[in-house]
Parts: C-alpha cells; sequence; structure tokens
C-alpha cells in the first residue's frame, strides 16, 4: 500500500533518531463533533463527574486496524491515568482493518455528546459507526458506510458534518453527514479529488468549523478550504500551499483560536524536524506566524496535541522516539521547551496521540510495539506513568485514539 511508504520512512529513521541526540527535560438533530480537530476536548455528556479509585474516569479507545474484521480496543481510565480493558474488549468494528501499520492523524474519533465513535476501516474501505454504551462498551451502529474512496486514514467532524481523507488510488476528501441516530450519509457534490501519490495524513476542521485542512506529506503540501453552510468545500485561493518543509504530517488548529494551525514537518532528516505555525484567513488562505517552522531538534515529528487551554503543543518524534514540548505564545509563535524520552523506547514506533477530557494525561499509540503510552501533564511538563505502557490485544496494527470522560 502507498500509504505504508510513509512508515518505511520512519522505520529508516530509526537507525538515524538512536545517533539522534534528545534535549533531555523534565442533522436530524446535530452530533456535535468535539474531537481533537475542533481544537476541543472529547467530553462526553458527563463532562466534569468525578471519579476515584473504583470508578473509571473514562475510557480510551484505539483503533486496531486488525485484519479482516477490524476492532477497536477499549479501556477504562483510572484517574491515575492507567488503563484496565473492558469487558468484551476488543470491540468489532464491522470493516476490516489492512493488518500493516498505517501512519496518519484521526483514524478514530468521537462525537460531542459522547454517544458515537467514528473508525477508518482502511482494509475495507469504509468508516464505522460505533455506539458507546453504558460502561464503556461499543455496539456498531447499522452497517460499515463506504468511505467513497480507497484507504481512508483519517476523519474530521464538526457538528452534523464528516469529512473523510481517501489515501489509496483512490485518493480524495469527500463528506457525510451524521444523525443523531448515528447513521452516516453520503454528502452529494462533497468529494474533493487528491492528485495522485499525495498522500493524505490528516484532515481536520478548526474550532468554528469554518475551515478544513488537509496534508498531504508525499507532495509536501497543505490543502485548505471553506466549508459553506451546505457542508460543501470552497479551495481557498492559494491551496495547496507548500509546506516550509518536506512531509508535514500531523496537525491541528489552535483551541483558543480556530485561525492559528500548527503542521509538524516530519521527513526532513535526522535532528531537522520542526513544527510550523500559520494563521488561516476567512478564505482559508495560510501565511505563516513569526520565524515559523520552529525547530523540534529531534528526527520525524509526525503527530501533534496542544493543550485545551492553547498553551502548549507536544509533537511525538516517532523516530527517536521522544516527545517536544513547545509554549505556544500569544501570536501563535512557539518556544520549544525540551523533549521527553520514552521509559521504554526500543521498538514503539510511537505516532498518534490525544490528552484526556481534563488536560492531565497524554495518551499515545505505539503501533511498532503494539502498545499505549501514557504521561502525566503539568503545564508543559510529561511524565510517563509507572503503568505505561499498556498491551493493545494481540494482532493490532493501530492507529488512531480517542479519550473520553464518563458519561453520568
Amino acid at each position: 500500500m502507498k500509504l505504508l511508504a510513509r512508515i518505511a520512512v520512519a522505520s529508516g529513521l530509526l537507525g538515524l533518531g538512536i545517533a539522534a541526540s534528545v534535549v533531555a527535560a523534565g442533522s436530524a438533530t446535530a452530533v456535535a463533533g468535539g474531537g481533537r480537530h475542533e481544537g476541543g476536548t472529547s467530553h462526553g455528556s458527563g463532562y466534569g463527574r468525578g471519579c476515584g479509585h473504583r470508578n473509571a474516569c473514562g475510557y480510551v479507545y484505539v483503533n486496531d486496524n486488525t485484519a479482516g474484521t477490524n476492532t477497536i480496543a477499549g479501556f477504562a481510565r483510572q484517574a491515575d491515568g492507567s488503563l484496565t480493558p473492558l469487558a468484551g474488549s476488543p470491540f468489532p468494528a464491522g470493516g476490516a482493518g489492512t493488518g500493516a501499520g498505517i501512519g496518519s492523524q484521526g483514524a478514530l474519533q468521537q462525537t460531542s455528546d459522547g454517544r458515537y465513535l467514528l473508525a477508518a476501516d482502511a482494509g475495507s474501505n469504509e468508516i464505522s459507526v460505533l455506539q458507546i454504551q453504558p460502561g464503556g462498551g461499543l455496539i456498531l451502529v447499522g452497517s460499515p458506510v463506504s468511505s467513497d474512496g480507497t484507504e481512508p486514514v483519517s476523519i474530521a467532524v464538526h457538528q452534523n458534518l464528516v469529512y473523510v481523507a481517501n489515501a489509496g488510488s483512490t485518493s480524495n476528501f469527500t463528506g457525510f453527514t451524521i444523525n443523531s441516530a448515528g447513521l452516516l450519509q453520503p454528502l452529494a457534490g462533497s468529494t474533493f479529488t487528491l492528485a495522485s501519490g499525495s498522500l493524505p495524513g490528516d484532515v481536520l476542521f478548526n474550532g468554528n468549523g469554518a475551515l478544513l485542512a488537509g496534508t498531504l506529506v508525499d507532495t509536501s503540501q497543505i490543502d485548505t478550504f471553506t466549508v459553506g453552510s451546505d457542508g460543501l468545500l470552497t479551495p481557498a485561493p492559494a491551496s495547496p500551499l507548500a509546506a516550509q518543509a518536506t512531509g508535514p504530517f500531523g496537525s491541528e488548529f489552535r483551541p483558543t483560536n480556530p485561525n492559528q494551525l500548527f503542521v509538524s514537518n516530519a521527513h526532513a532528516g535526522a535532528n531537522l524536524g520542526t513544527v510550523s505555525a500559520f494563521s488561516a484567513a476567512a478564505n482559508g488562505d495560510l501565511t505563516p506566524i513569526g520565524s515559523s517552522p520552529f525547530a523540534d531538534l529531534q528526527t520525524a515529528p509526525c503527530w501533534v496535541e496542544i493543550t485545551h487551554d492553547g498553551r502548549y503543543l507536544f509533537a511525538v518524534n516517532t523516530a527517536v522516539p521522544s516527545i517536544s514540548r513547545y509554549a505556544i505564545t500569544w501570536d501563535g509563535s512557539l518556544r520549544l521547551l525540551g523533549s521527553t524520552v520514552f521509559n521504554y523506547p526500543t521498538g514503539l514506533g510511537p505516532e498518534d496521540a490525544r490528552l484526556s477530557p481534563d488536560g492531565r494525561t497524554l495518551y499515545v499509540v505505539d503501533t511498532a510495539a503494539n502498545k499505549v503510552s501514557g504521561f502525566a501533564v503539568h503545564r508543559g511538563n510529561l511524565t510517563e506513568l509507572t503503568s505505561s505502557p499498556t498491551p493493545l490485544p494481540a494482532n493490532s496494527a493501530p492507529f488512531g485514539l480517542v479519550v473520553t470522560q464518563r458519561s453520568s
């Protein structure tokens, strides 16, 4: 598969990363999208409810990308950040995974009312919707829906609007609507065809849903669009924009400013990783902020996550592996604070990352090791949990995760 080329690049950089220096430092009724790509937290309907040593604070879900029938691994999330597999996990997603590593951001998303998960089934070219049950279990809603392309790798949600990035031979961004019953319907006229070989790595809405962005890894470009009241896309006048370095990959709009976009640049080489910061105009055009791109001093920064208060950005350096930590200034410029290594770095292959709703824990999918790592967050500092990493189901090739709050 073409998308595996990106994993091969990351794997090839692992040897370089070992020698790299690490800067050590510590609708019907609309269903609102509340995932990272809207610059918010996956709250669930019970956000703010307390938890104790006997009660789960919420749940962590991972898209296992298993060959044959794809599954979603589910874990109870305790107050100390530790994870315990849920009864019945892993849960069938209905479609099929590829059974091989896929590098992308956002392959699993949640609606902001906490009721549904949307999962990319990359092996069967489908999107599955699963309803979250009391206690965290998952039940498939209807049947998986065609992604209207091949190899879906990333999903964006805003209210009742869903966009999917397809990265295979039929590569595109294409839209759907989702209603209060969790049923997906294709959005007529929404498909935006991508050039062959562009390899989308991420698709995301900004916080108010007025803009949609997508990274094109292999052509080193960033697509931006305005989103009409009908859900259809209009390309920005200067789209696609040439990235500031090779391999634009993970991306996120600032939770506190829907007009600031941050994009990691993964493929410049050993110790040459950077993160770009852009100001997004109302028409979708992007303008670099300050002295962007900002040095990462690490290798292969692929995935990014921003704290809910918009003050700090974390970039997962797959090839080292480490997590770089930045402070975000008022204008969107970045200041590198340092990088945190994993407790057991050998063979991890960390990828997508997601913060808990309270912002106290950062979880990272370790694709190569088939695990999930967890870090305690204190402002811009990270400390790996003593319980980390947590194993995922056998035969997984995981990508994408969601962290929820326990429902009331």
